[in-house]
């Protein structure tokens, strides 16, 4: 029993949702997050409890927030810098997660990679300034 079912919030006022390893992650319609599941990898570790947020994603055991401002919040497990190397700026437009990497896209196009890179995943990141959406 993980407790994915079990903790997972019954209230309304959701509009986005994202799942990782073990572990969900809610985004509210407030703009706040909401987290639940299991926590053996620090996946709700340091969870913000500020509101702005626009999007949200899930890695294995980390998860990303997108703040109305442009800048992007991590939280969770930290094995390969998930946390720990994620950008500082407040420009981003998107997110998505891997396995234990993040990408975030840039308001000029650009990408934005932090975290794992077992797979290359990071290594072969585009340069050019043309993307429009990241999934």
């Amino acid at each position: 029993e993980w407790g994915q079912r079990l903790d997972a919030p019954t209230s309304a006022g959701f509009v986005a949702i994202a799942c990782g390893g073990h572990h969900s992650v809610a985004l509210r319609n407030d703009g706040t997050v909401v987290t639940w599941g299991a926590n053996e990898g620090g996946q709700l570790d340091d969870v913000p409890t500020c509101s702005g947020f626009v999007a949200i994603a899930c890695g294995f055991n980390h998860s990303v927030a997108l703040r109305d401002d442009g800048t992007v919040v991590t939280w969770g497990g930290r094995i390969d810098g998930q946390r720990d190397d994620a950008p500082a700026s407040t420009d981003f437009v998107a997110i998505a997660c891997g396995l234990y990497h993040s990408v975030a896209l840039r308001d000029d196009g650009t990408v934005v990679t932090w975290g794992g890179n077992s797979g290359f995943q990071r290594m072969d990141a585009p340069t050019c300034a043309s993307f429009v959406a990241i999934a």
